[in-house]
């Protein structure tokens, strides 16, 4: 019975370790990624951007000040780079994961607070706010405090929660984002709906965590594919997208999403008392 755990437990590890390089490679493309296009578009105020954007900030986490813009820029890549050096991969995750928090809190709680309501509002809040939880969960031998390997894990159950929750409140908007080429868009919407509250509940629980993390992974993975990379691309016909740094920013946000993700795979089948 014992060597047949230890079978099991060798081949979860196996199974949840093959994510995490590719998760990290990932994540640090995506914020490579943010960080020179938020460095580009500080230099470039009346590039058309997208509702509720700032002429000189392609993203809403940075303050609209052209030079702390570059310098926000500059760190992401600074910390993007460091997460794949293993001596420098948790101070790098640490301090991107406290200035994501912090630019949340500080920055886009305050202005978003009345307009929660709002679902489009809803993912501007909770998108930086997950990332930053899976900065400071990155590592994975970090010794963070349990506590906030909880309030971490939690966190990004809430966030899941409230993106699956939106895919139902949102149904008709959402369906209506899907390409022709992919048939019965309402029930696509319901079952990433239903498979991101499931995803956020198995990484706060710890119950099947591995799983959990790698599937939510993939369902940002597979929206990377078929959806945003094709619409930046211009292959769907939408006017503008191509050149468009709302569409660019959406699209390394959900690459950040997928990569951190599978990233967690590798130590999220621990408890949530445990530590990471």
């Amino acid at each position: 019975m014992q060597e047949t755990d230890s079978t099991r437990a060798a081949t979860a590890q196996s199974f949840s370790d093959a994510f995490v390089l590719p998760g990290r490679i990932l994540y640090a493309l995506a914020f490579v990624s943010l960080g020179v296009e938020t460095i580009v578009c500080s230099h470039m105020a009346g590039f058309p951007l997208g509702p509720g954007y700032s002429a000189i900030s392609v993203i809403p986490w940075v303050p609209a000040i052209p030079v702390v813009a570059c310098l926000f820029g500059v760190l992401w890549i600074a910390c993007a780079l460091g997460t794949l050096v293993a001596r420098w991969r948790r101070l790098s995750a640490l301090v991107l994961g406290s200035v994501l928090a912090l630019c949340t809190f500080i920055i886009i709680v305050p202005r978003y607070a009345v307009t929660l309501g709002d679902m489009g509002m809803r993912t501007v809040v909770f998108e930086p706010l997950t990332l930053a939880c899976i900065a400071f969960l990155l590592p994975g031998t970090a010794p963070l405090p349990a506590w906030v390997t909880r309030a971490c894990r939690y966190l990004i159950c809430l966030g899941l929660v409230v993106f699956g929750v939106d895919h139902f409140l949102g149904l008709t908007f959402i369906a209506s984002l899907l390409p022709g080429w992919i048939p019965f868009h309402a029930f696509w919407v319901v079952f990433f709906g239903v498979a991101l509250i499931a995803g956020g509940l198995s990484i706060a629980s710890g119950f099947f965590a591995s799983c959990g993390a790698a599937g939510t992974g993939l369902i940002f993975g597979i929206w990377v594919i078929t959806l945003h990379l094709p619409r930046v691309l211009g292959f769907y016909g939408i006017p503008g997208a191509p050149k468009s740094p709302d569409e660019w920013s959406s699209m390394l946000i959900a690459l950040g999403l997928w990569g951190g993700f599978w990233a967690l795979a590798g130590n999220s089948h621990k408890r949530p008392t445990q530590g990471v």
